[in-house]
């Protein structure tokens, strides 16, 4: 019995992100990524949940796959910056990249985060630029950290997304102040001890 109450448990956790997701106007290939659910069971979920008329769309073709677009200096950026934040501040992406980490089996309790700091970030945003698909990659390219990263700024302590490889030192979004790489074998999105050069 015991078994059976932990299944039910588990497949009701499962659809009920599932929904969230959909809600998101997650794509069929995400929802399935995050629940397991099938592409099948993911239509029944949407035909029997979603009311013709409520506003939420089904969404076909790729998922994003750009990071320039994080990288914009514009509103896009600034959101990019504040959801980044967020998502870090939630759980839902590690403080250091973490490649490994993306080669394990999504579970319920991540997929619940990401959602939970994705609703954070439509709620403090005045004006959200960044639908839940972006938001997803965001927290998976942060993740890996092969293209993009998280680094504090040594002047204002602000957290910044900036390049992994790049020519010349990021310049911090929130002061204009130079942030350059840390000391060797310091990496991810630490504290840096001062602002001097490494």
């Amino acid at each position: 019995m015991h078994v059976t109450d932990e299944r039910y448990k588990r497949d009701r956790l499962r659809l009920e992100l599932a929904l969230r997701l959909i809600r998101h106007e997650a794509r069929t290939h995400t929802i399935r990524h995050w629940t397991g659910l099938s592409d099948d069971r993911v239509r029944k979920l949407f035909r029997s949940y979603i009311k013709p008329g409520a506003g939420v769309k089904r969404h076909r073709g790729k998922s994003p796959g750009q990071v320039s677009f994080f990288l914009r200096a514009t509103s896009i950026g600034a959101d990019a910056h504040a959801l980044a934040s967020i998502l870090l501040l939630f759980g839902a992406i590690p403080d250091k990249p973490d490649p490994a980490s993306l080669k394990k089996i999504p579970t319920i309790a991540r997929g619940r985060l990401l959602c939970d700091a994705y609703e954070a970030y439509r709620r403090v945003s005045p004006k959200p630029r960044i639908d839940f698909e972006h938001a997803a990659f965001l927290a998976k390219a942060l993740t890996m950290g092969d293209e993009i990263r998280l680094r504090f700024c040594p002047a204002c302590k602000a957290l910044n997304l900036v390049e992994t490889v790049t020519l010349r030192d990021p310049v911090c979004l929130a002061c204009d102040a130079p942030m350059p790489e840390k000391p060797q074998g310091s990496r991810g999105a630490t504290r840096p001890l001062n602002g001097s050069r490494a």
